[in-house]
């Protein structure tokens, strides 16, 4: 009768203790910032995470003319893509313009068909953008170049992940590898 009440016991407290998903991404479920959006697309139109409802939607902020983090985020984004085969159409890439002065919607659509031609580019306005890096606790700073038109952009280098009821989950680094982000987006998928 003992065995019995012991075996019994310990079934009750594995059922209770529900496996957390083991991401390779920094975890940010109920992270009380990030909570969404409401700019303008390349093409004018306002997005709102609600609509990729159903979607895991990836978030990176840059600009176009940055010469190795934003072209490799984005890359790695296709990749990403490719390796969720039939579960590719359930990912929606985003990136917003830390610099909306010269990252025109033409410039945005152009560039962002570099990439995937499902990817979007939001473009906040000039005084939208502080409000929009402090609700995703980014850093974005203009560093000045040699002609006024040829300054830089520092700027925060991971990605935010929400899942497809538009929660805020993860934050990627920059450098982490497709594989990696590919396989947290394959648990989100899993277990929403």
């Amino acid at each position: 009768m003992g065995v019995v009440a012991l075996a019994t016991t310990a079934g009750l407290l594995t059922a209770c203790s529900a496996d957390k998903p083991q991401f390779k991404s920094i975890d940010l479920t109920g992270a009380d910032y990030a909570q969404g959006f409401s700019l303008a697309d390349q093409d004018g139109r306002v997005r709102t995470l609600k609509d990729f409802s159903g979607k895991i939607v990836v978030v990176f902020f840059g600009f176009t003319q940055c010469p190795d983090v934003c072209p490799t985020s984005l890359t790695e984004l296709g990749q990403v893509k490719k390796l969720l085969g039939p579960d590719g159409d359930k990912l929606q890439a985003i990136f917003v313009t830390v610099d909306p002065e010269r990252d025109t919607s033409e410039l945005l659509k152009a560039y962002m068909g570099n990439f995937d031609p499902s990817f979007l580019a939001l473009r906040p306005t000039l005084e939208q953008l502080p409000q929009v890096a402090k609700d995703f606790k980014i850093y974005y700073k203009k560093v000045d170049g040699k002609t006024p038109t040829s300054y830089t952009m520092d700027h925060s280098a991971g990605s935010y992940i929400f899942d497809a009821k538009g929660r805020i989950r993860l934050y990627n680094r920059y450098g982490s590898g497709a594989e990696a982000l590919a396989s947290d987006i394959r648990l989100l998928l899993k277990n929403s």
